[in-house]
């Protein structure tokens, strides 16, 4: 049977979808968004964080750990990820669970089990599942075990996909989802691959042909400072939403945060947008208007300065 990794397995979620949704964070993504709120949803293997608000300094992860990979230093624990096998002893061991294996093994039949404890609050809320990530077609064997049963269990699914994944294991998923939430953050070419390391030839592509699929389509793009947030690229999306997705119901602008960035320290990254700081309700306000001036169904959300 094939199974799925996931980093988060998120219930009485709000933001993925209409109603209260349960969101499986799925590991494994083939962008890398200098922005991206969920680093630990990279790598498609498990990743070991330390949480040093946590830590007590008990020291029991040290002497679990048979590769040494560990030291606790003054400024906090240094994680040697060339030696660390990420077998969990040290995770087991600690008192305070200031180490922590993301990423957890599902079966179908055990995810399913999860997914169904919450099924009366989707259906009073008009609710679901959202298969989010990370990239979740990074897993497209295991979506295509896993999304036939929330069908036959009338689970309404959505997928949060950020595009850039050859269109045939989109169409392999496509006939057991309900609602795309698709990302489009850049339209200029040079300028998204810099940005993501990936040229969003394919992310265009797809969205025309989920699309002409009629599939309904929320559109996302995360407004981020010196990234995305220049009236000319939002105009030029409104432009290619409005030209070519005649399936989108919404699209909303996600002001840029700064919460992922612990995660990053926690995971030994750089950080490109260290010192970045959050829009003001007025900036938030004029590219909303930029939006909604060429696509009505635009809207903003998200916390400001």
């Amino acid at each position: 049977m094939t199974t799925g990794l996931a980093f988060n397995l998120q219930q009485f979620s709000t933001e993925d979808g209409p109603g209260i949704r349960t969101t499986a964070f799925m590991k494994g993504c083939p962008l890398r968004c200098a922005w991206c709120h969920n680093p630990e949803g990279m790598s498609p293997h498990p990743d070991l964080m330390w949480y040093d608000v946590r830590c007590v300094g008990a020291r029991e992860c040290l002497r679990a750990c048979a590769e040494n990979a560990l030291t606790l230093m003054p400024g906090g624990m240094q994680i040697d990820r060339a030696r660390c096998t990420l077998c969990g002893k040290c995770a087991d061991a600690c008192p305070a669970a200031a180490l922590e294996v993301i990423g957890k093994e599902w079966t179908p039949d055990a995810l399913m089990e999860q997914l169904l404890k919450d099924k009366v609050f989707y259906e009073t809320s008009g609710g679901g599942i959202t298969f989010s990530g990370g990239e979740p077609m990074q897993q497209v064997d295991f979506l295509c075990e896993v999304l036939p049963r929330c069908q036959d269990a009338g689970l309404r699914v959505t997928l949060d996909t950020c595009g850039a994944v050859a269109w045939k294991r989109y169409a392999r998923v496509l006939p057991f989802v309900d609602l795309v939430l698709l990302d489009l953050k850049i339209m200029d070419a040079a300028r998204h691959q810099a940005a993501t390391g990936v040229s969003n030839e394919i992310i265009l592509d797809n969205a025309r042909r989920i699309a002409d699929a009629g599939k309904t389509m929320w559109i996302r793009t995360p407004v981020i400072p010196g990234y995305t947030d220049d009236r000319a690229n939002i105009e030029a999306i409104a432009r290619f939403i409005r030209d070519a997705l005649p399936t989108v119901e919404r699209w909303d602008l996600l002001a840029y945060t700064n919460l992922g960035k612990p995660k990053y320290h926690r995971l030994d990254m750089p950080y490109a947008l260290e010192d970045a700081a959050l829009f003001t309700h007025d900036e938030m306000e004029a590219l909303g208007r930029v939006a909604a001036e060429i696509v009505p169904v635009a809207r903003w959300s998200g916390a400001t300065r």
